[in-house]
């Protein structure tokens, strides 16, 4: 059976009995890898895939999700790569992919594309039951949230980055996660950046609702809160950058934490 990734590329499911050599660049997909039962097929992963940490302790780390260890990669000779179009150069997929022979390219843009997701993975290598029963939980919780009474629309401003001030376009997943419960993303008007730089004004201030600060990939905390409260006169709250941006298995717990926004808790 074939299978279809983000960028219309075909990979056929991996023989019976054949045991793949996978890298994964992607901090999300490598979780759900593991949560796949696929830990044991890992041979390589970023520094900053840290889920699940006992599973991926004993993966080599091969550089970041940007500045990749091209030869360390070799080394390991993968059978299969898995990136994403947001998190990895195109140049260094490129290059990785004139060794590895099957190069699986992600790019969930909604929640929804999460059941695609679990379906193209579970199916590649041979989980597909596992895939399916990861559909079945997402499913699950997103029927709870959308049965949720819907609050009064709003305009929220996400911050991933300070020094720059850098946010999210509305075609992001992290937009489209906020437009589950009513949320819209602000961005700077006649941007076309996925993730634009902005400057603080009265301007921007009167556009907003108030501001969500993201706990990664800046580490923004209480204090940032604090501070960014006293500055805009706007609501600022600190949410978990994991749940709001991370896609795969921990999606299904995005969903239940989106709830809980919602809900005020």
């Amino acid at each position: 059976m074939s299978y279809t990734d983000a960028i219309g590329q075909v990979h056929e499911a991996i023989a019976t009995g054949i045991a793949p050599r996978i890298v994964s660049l992607v901090p999300s997909i490598t979780e759900l890898l593991c949560a796949l039962g696929l830990a044991p097929f890992l041979v390589g992963r970023t520094g900053f895939c840290i889920h699940p940490a006992e599973a991926v302790r004993a993966i080599p780390k091969v550089g970041g999700t940007k500045d990749v260890n091209i030869e360390k990669i070799r080394r390991l000779a993968p059978t299969h790569l898995i990136v994403n179009i947001d998190e990895n150069e195109k140049p260094t997929v490129d290059t990785l992919a004139q060794f590895i022979p099957h190069v699986v390219v992600t790019h969930p843009l909604a929640p929804r594309d999460n059941l695609a997701l679990y379906r193209l993975l579970g199916g590649i290598f041979g989980v597909a039951d596992r895939g399916e029963a990861l559909c079945d939980a997402f499913e699950a919780e997103y029927t709870a949230l959308r049965a949720m009474p819907k609050g009064p629309p709003q305009t929220l401003l996400y911050c991933i980055w300070k020094d720059p001030w850098m946010t999210i376009s509305r075609d992001t997943y992290i937009a489209q996660m906020m437009a589950e419960i009513g949320w819209q993303a602000w961005a700077p008007a006649g941007s076309d950046a996925r993730y634009p730089r902005f400057e603080w004004s009265d301007a921007v201030a009167a556009q907003i609702d108030g501001v969500l600060l993201s706990s990664e990939p800046y580490r923004f905390t209480e204090e940032h809160v604090d501070a960014l409260e006293k500055q805009i006169g706007k609501p600022v709250l600190l949410v978990d950058g994991e749940m709001m941006s991370w896609y795969g298995s921990r999606a299904v717990a995005g969903l239940r934490y989106l709830r809980a926004l919602a809900a005020g808790g």
